[in-house]
């Protein structure tokens, strides 16, 4: 089977591991070379990445580390991958935290870090994002990931930039997984089992009924709903934020 031809260049933060890492093989796939982001205590996560991709595909790969809730940061991501990938055509914020606790035990530093990062690391890569993709000419695609009590906040950010982007041939959307089977649910799991006296796994395991297929999700799913989006397909689609969830919300 032939190799993807050649469809651009993307970007995906949070990429170490669980969806993001998903993504980043599947938009290797489809045929993009790619940047690769996350905080610089997983640099090692993200050559490993690295190495999977180009041992095995021609495409490009590049880390570029860095806190997407950080200005700097996101522009130098971006400008790193302008430089050395030769433009950018998708960015995938998908960087997000989570705070696994009642409002009653959270903290204002902790809401905080979680609106820092989720909402104002969206905002700065859809900013940075855009500017590029202007400045090239050719528009392009910024996705981003809806988590935790952020969702409404990017749900809405999602909906500006798609109004204020789209005269110049750029979609904006975002994805809002539900129980997908990832470290970051096995933190949840964790949690739970401390707080309800559960055994490991058993909080996820009664996740499944509660959702109209009967199981959790995984990287892979979300991933094929983001290649889509990013697809010449969905350029009639924007401004949406898509819950991919196995049926647990209809909306």
């Amino acid at each position: 089977m032939s190799e993807p031809s050649f469809k651009g260049v993307a970007i995906i933060t949070g990429a170490a591991e669980g969806i993001g890492r998903g993504i980043a093989l599947r938009l290797v796939s489809d045929g993009f070379d790619v940047a690769i982001n996350d905080i610089p205590a997983k640099k090692s996560a993200l050559e490993q990445l690295i190495s999977e991709i180009t041992s095995s595909t021609p495409r490009r790969a590049i880390a570029v580390p860095g806190d997407v809730s950080n200005d700097g940061d996101v522009k130098g991501i971006v400008d790193k991958a302008v430089q050395e990938l030769g433009g950018l055509d998708v960015m995938i914020a998908n960087a997000g935290i989570a705070v696994n606790k009642p409002i009653a035990e959270t903290t204002t530093d902790e809401w905080d870090r979680l609106f820092a990062v989720n909402v104002r690391g969206t905002f700065l890569c859809y900013k940075h994002a855009a500017d590029a993709m202007i400045k090239q000419g050719r528009g392009g695609i910024a996705e981003a990931a809806c988590y935790s009590s952020t969702k409404f906040a990017v749900r809405g950010l999602t909906q500006s930039a798609a109004q204020e982007y789209g005269k110049f041939g750029i979609t904006v959307n975002a994805y809002a997984p539900g129980h997908i089977e990832t470290q970051f649910l096995g933190r949840f799991d964790g949690y739970q089992a401390t707080k309800k006296g559960l055994k490991p796994g058993e909080w996820t395991e009664t996740l499944k009924s509660t959702v109209a297929v009967g199981k959790n999700g995984t990287p892979t799913e979300i991933a094929s709903l983001v290649s889509y989006l990013v697809s010449k397909d969905a350029h009639f689609i924007t401004g949406q934020s898509i819950i991919v969830d196995g049926g647990g919300i209809f909306d």
